[in-house]
């Protein structure tokens, strides 16, 4: 375990160009640098790394935002490399295709549980194992989303290493029976690497597409329109959900049974 710590601690500022200690006790995680860009001219702070694998910025709440790229073998990867910070809660700002007709671009997901369809978090633990969020953390942001009065969902989000699967309609059919709400490519290694190092994790996810429909398979174009529309609020919801944890003081424990 030691030996790993050491390997997190010289990783993590290798990786985002900030040293260890410069990283607050909560993080919000995302795959875009425009959120880490939104971050710091916000609060009018530095975006270190630049040149490097990863973005982050951490504000003068002790805040940090780190945009650590994209799919399950990057969030493997920032899961393990905070060992070297043990944060207080680490939430993912995500987006994912919608797989019910219901759903509509803009909605909020926050996940009940995630299915490990990405093979990534195998090396964790077995397939038994649930991805789950940590409840408080998601609690907090769910007061956050019913206070400006938005929509969200709740339901389970499968995670998948596949990035081009709109055309099997095999593919398709098994999400369905598996009545998965979303389609992403991160949060369940998320869920499960976080428990495997005892870091408190949730993901509040924006729907961007609507994959099972033709007219509804992201393009450059829809997800420029998503970007203007929807980064602002959700971007937003993570600050206020981290924030308002940090002011109160809450702690959430993390149980390994």
């Amino acid at each position: 375990m030691n030996e790993r710590l050491r390997i997190a601690q010289n990783w993590l500022p290798r990786y985002t160009g900030m040293p260890v200690e410069a990283f607050g006790d909560y993080i919000l995680l995302t795959n875009f640098r425009y959120y880490v860009e939104l971050f710091a001219e916000r609060f009018k702070c530095k975006i270190q790394g630049r040149d490097r694998a990863m973005q982050a910025a951490t504000n003068d709440d002790g805040l940090t935002i780190i945009n650590f790229g994209m799919g399950s073998a990057n969030a493997a990867t920032i899961m393990d490399l905070l060992m070297a910070r043990s944060p207080k809660g680490v939430l993912f700002l995500g987006k994912c295709g919608g797989l019910k007709l219901s759903s509509e671009i803009g909605h909020f997901i926050l996940p009940i549980a995630a299915i490990r369809g990405e093979g990534t978090s195998d090396d964790y633990f077995p397939p038994q194992v649930p991805a789950l969020p940590s409840f408080k953390l998601h609690k907090f942001v769910s007061d956050k989303i019913a206070e400006r009065g938005l929509e969200y969902r709740t339901g389970v989000v499968y995670t998948t290493n596949r990035r081009v699967w709109e055309h099997d309609l095999v593919f398709q059919q098994r999400l369905d029976d598996m009545t998965c709400i979303a389609i992403d490519m991160e949060t369940a290694t998320i869920f499960i690497v976080g428990h495997h190092n005892q870091i408190a994790r949730g993901a509040l996810l924006l729907v961007s597409d609507v994959p099972i429909t033709p007219e509804g398979v992201k393009t450059e174009e829809s997800d420029a329109q998503v970007t203007r529309d929807w980064t602002d609020v959700h971007l937003d919801l993570g600050i206020e959900a981290m924030t308002d944890l940090e002011a109160k003081g809450e702690q959430i424990k993390h149980f390994r049974y």
